[in-house]
């Protein structure tokens, strides 16, 4: 071998030893820390944690030390790590078909658009990577369906996109102009993009017009410290986009699939999208995201219009369908409403006397704990729940944002809200000492 063959060699071998957790003569964590510094973006503020495998709602680090997962990668493992039936499915998909593009046919795709029509509401679905390119989709889809209004109907076409305070769609540069707080350095930002306050009827109908082609919104914030929208203010959204031939966009990447206490979000409300867009929880635990387009909606986007390479992956796709098939045979929508809100009812309890805890507020499994800035800042309460064996994580600068697994225990929830409680009062009484 050359001198740079058996280098590489050597490096192979050192990697192979870091991947086994075999490490001679330095810790793993120390040595992953060091690796990921020199050959990764430093785009993420990551905790000093290296996970290495889990089990439910359970995961563990490569000093061995437990944790429960009360985050799941931000509401993508919603059946917990390493669900047998996903496991299963994807070993035997990859054993049989693992890519072949959209230029053909693939069943698991085929058989996943179909459940999702079913489950969620009447439609078509089209694929794709994750929920920002689901956002993407809707929106190029509000546009174009815009468009060829225009193209029979005579007269320019709408073209803004009007979105809310508090949202987060994507960080591409198309939903990234749909997210404000994250623009900062990025612009020109995306023309026709129009932001309206949260929750606010009378501001929605100032806004939404005959120059609007779509309204997006999450019906349940995630990024935006876990803001629940009002039934009236969506029916006045379905009101006003009826009115002016605008396409209604939910946005389910995180609030859907049975997060917040039903199969999709928008059930909660008895107000049904046009376009409703997926992701996270949707490949179960694998990268997938789509959009879900009620008739005659779907026709907008025709041959050649969109596309993707790996939208709809047949390995992909199977452990979406399988996840899905968990979530409705074992009824883990209707079991989160139930242990999520005795969870929050438990926080709202334990937390009342705590002055600086000012809402406690949520659907499902998934909740919010917000701070008042004066008391002890979410990192603080995130990083002692970490060292307690908890991982959360906190959001829009003040929120405490909790979603555990849907297969959770009770006894898990128990021992989660007991390791969060005790933080805050660690926390406090940490502040009335100093």
């Amino acid at each position: 071998m050359s001198g740079g063959a058996e280098e590489t060699a050597a490096a192979w071998s050192a990697d192979a030893a870091l991947l086994q957790g075999s490490v001679p003569g330095e810790g793993l964590l120390e040595r992953a820390l060091e690796m990921d510094a020199e050959y990764l973006m430093q785009t993420y503020g990551r905790a000093p944690v290296l996970l290495t495998h889990g089990r439910g709602a359970l995961v563990w680090d490569s000093d061995g030390r437990e944790y429960l997962d009360f985050l799941c990668g931000i509401s993508v493992t919603n059946l917990g790590h390493c669900h047998p039936r996903v496991v299963a499915a994807i070993a035997h998909q990859a054993g049989r078909l693992g890519h072949v593009s959209n230029l053909y046919h693939t069943l698991p795709q085929i058989v996943l658009a179909a459940e999702l029509s079913r489950v969620a509401f009447p439609g078509r679905v089209f694929f794709c990577n994750s929920g920002s390119e689901a956002n993407e989709a809707a929106i190029k889809l509000a546009r174009k369906a815009a468009w060829r209004r225009a193209q029979t109907e005579g007269g320019e076409p709408a073209v803004e996109i009007v979105y809310f305070h508090h949202s987060f769609h994507g960080r591409t540069l198309g939903s990234l102009a749909a997210t404000r707080g994250y623009q900062e350095g990025f612009g020109p930002m995306v023309p026709g993009f129009r932001e309206a306050p949260w929750d606010d009827v009378a501001s929605a109908e100032e806004l939404i017009g005959p120059r609007t082609a779509g309204v997006i919104v999450e019906p349940v914030q995630g990024e935006g410290g876990v803001r629940v929208a009002s039934a009236e203010f969506l029916a006045a959204l379905r009101r006003l986009c009826d009115r002016h031939g605008a396409c209604l966009i939910f946005d389910e990447v995180q609030c859907g699939l049975g997060r917040v206490g039903r199969p999709f979000a928008y059930q909660h409300f008895g107000v049904g999208p046009d376009v409703m867009t997926m992701g996270k929880a949707l490949g179960g635990g694998l990268p997938m995201g789509g959009i879900l387009v009620a008739e005659p909606w779907s026709g907008a986007l025709r041959r050649f219009d969109h596309g993707t390479t790996f939208g709809g992956n047949p390995i992909v796709a199977m452990a979406g369908l399988t996840a899905l098939r968990v979530l409705v045979e074992e009824r883990l929508a209707e079991r989160a409403a139930v242990l999520g809100e005795a969870f929050r009812q438990d926080l709202r309890a334990a937390t009342a006397s705590m002055g600086f805890v000012r809402d406690v507020r949520g659907l499902g499994l998934m909740t919010g704990l917000e701070l008042d800035p004066r008391g002890p800042s979410g990192q603080d309460v995130v990083g002692l729940c970490r060292e307690r064996g908890l991982l959360i994580n906190c959001t829009a600068g003040t929120v405490i944002r909790v979603m555990p697994p849907l297969c959770v225990t009770e006894e898990e929830v128990a021992r989660g809200s007991s390791v969060l409680v005790g933080a805050l009062h660690t926390l406090r009484e940490a502040r009335a000492a100093g």
